[in-house]
């Protein structure tokens, strides 16, 4: 098949077989974390007509309710078997193990998507209600596999720093999600709607009243319109991997949390996916799961922390030198995770309404 032929589209358990059947195939503007963040992001001028949101849970009821439904047992059921392979690390995909900011700010995203379960990744990035994590488009809002009955997730439940089927600061259950109105008229095929395909959720609190920021203690900067030509560091939790040789090793099977990093380059599709610019990322392994993982530049890797410019939605393979598009089977090629990188055009309004939105009590 072509290797361009990579829409991500329905990260289900049922979608993640099919993909891994057929592909196994600094700049303008940073939003800081906390209260910093609040001071400098300028206030949102009514509403902005390209915003979208739905309401998830938001009375108590509705939220136990989210609670309940994601048994242990059911949140297994989206692992993938592990294969007891050796275990093979490289810049392209290898576990994250150190113990610093980045894993509290990074889980696993659980939803309900066209009646399947379903898990993603999400970031904690610094807010004004102490309450968002970004993500991408198609962990929010989705069509099925053909492309119709487009339709916004439900049961959504954030769990950071998750490892192991372990919630080690708990469960936050989805209020409301945020997306671009172009975004909800995608029909899983036209690539024209790449740039759109990132998203935001605003968290309940906790049964204690705490915010997920208030939790784990940190939050990863946000910024827009910056470079995408850079060092970056790529997280996720994948359920598959496009190595063989690292597919069921626990970091590619939804267990643990997974990283690559390297020099982004830009996606540039083909004459049968022409795919539009602003397509960022590095060469990468991880399959699904790892939708709407972060994209980080300036990242330490000491503190753990650093600015999220853009979140992983699809794969390209791509020469690393000419980076034209190429055949997966090229000793040359390698496949690249990409995103859209975060912009004012459509990103900020996104944001600016997520982070001032109510949480409650």
């Amino acid at each position: 098949m072509t290797t361009t032929k990579r829409r991500w589209w329905g990260e289900s358990r049922r979608a993640s077989i099919m993909l891994t059947s057929a592909m196994l195939v600094l700049g303008t503007a940073i939003s800081l974390p906390g209260a910093a963040a609040a001071a400098t992001v300028s206030p949102a001028v009514g509403k902005a007509p390209n915003v979208a949101t739905h309401e998830q849970a938001v009375s108590v009821g509705e939220r136990q309710a989210v609670l309940d439904y994601w048994t242990a047992e059911r949140i297994a059921a989206l692992n993938e078997p592990l294969s007891g392979n050796a275990p093979t690390s490289g810049p392209d995909g290898a576990p994250w193990t150190r113990s610093n900011a980045l894993a509290p700010t990074v889980g696993r995203l659980f939803f309900t998507n066209q009646g399947d379960d379903s898990s993603c990744t999400a970031t904690v990035v610094g807010s004004a209600n102490l309450s968002t994590v970004v993500t991408a488009g198609h962990c929010v809002f989705s069509t099925d596999l053909l492309g119709e009955d487009g339709q916004w997730a439900t049961n959504v439940m954030f769990v950071p720093g998750y490892t192991d089927g372990r919630a080690p600061y708990g469960k936050f259950v989805g209020r409301m999600g945020v997306a671009d109105s172009t975004w909800l008229q995608n029909n899983a095929q036209d690539t024209k709607f790449d740039s759109y395909d990132q998203a935001f959720v605003v968290l309940n609190k906790n049964e204690r009243g705490r915010t997920v920021q208030e939790v784990v203690g940190a939050a990863q900067n946000v910024g827009f319109d910056l470079p995408g030509a850079q060092l970056v560091f790529q997280f996720g939790y994948p359920r598959g991997s496009s190595d063989q040789a690292r597919a069921g090793l626990p970091e590619y099977t939804g267990r643990q949390l997974a990283y690559c990093t390297g020099q982004a380059r830009e996606a540039r599709g083909s004459a049968d996916w022409p795919t539009p610019k602003g397509q960022w990322g590095a060469a990468c392994v991880m399959g699904g799961g790892s939708s709407g993982g972060p994209r980080i530049a300036a990242f330490d890797p000491l503190s753990g922390l650093g600015t999220v410019v853009g979140v992983n939605t699809w794969a390209e393979y791509m020469d690393g030198v000419t980076r034209r598009v190429c055949e997966h089977d090229d000793e040359n090629c390698a496949r690249h995770l990409v995103g859209p990188q975060f912009t004012s055009a459509i990103t900020k309004p996104l944001y600016d309404r997520a982070q001032r939105a109510r949480v409650g009590a």
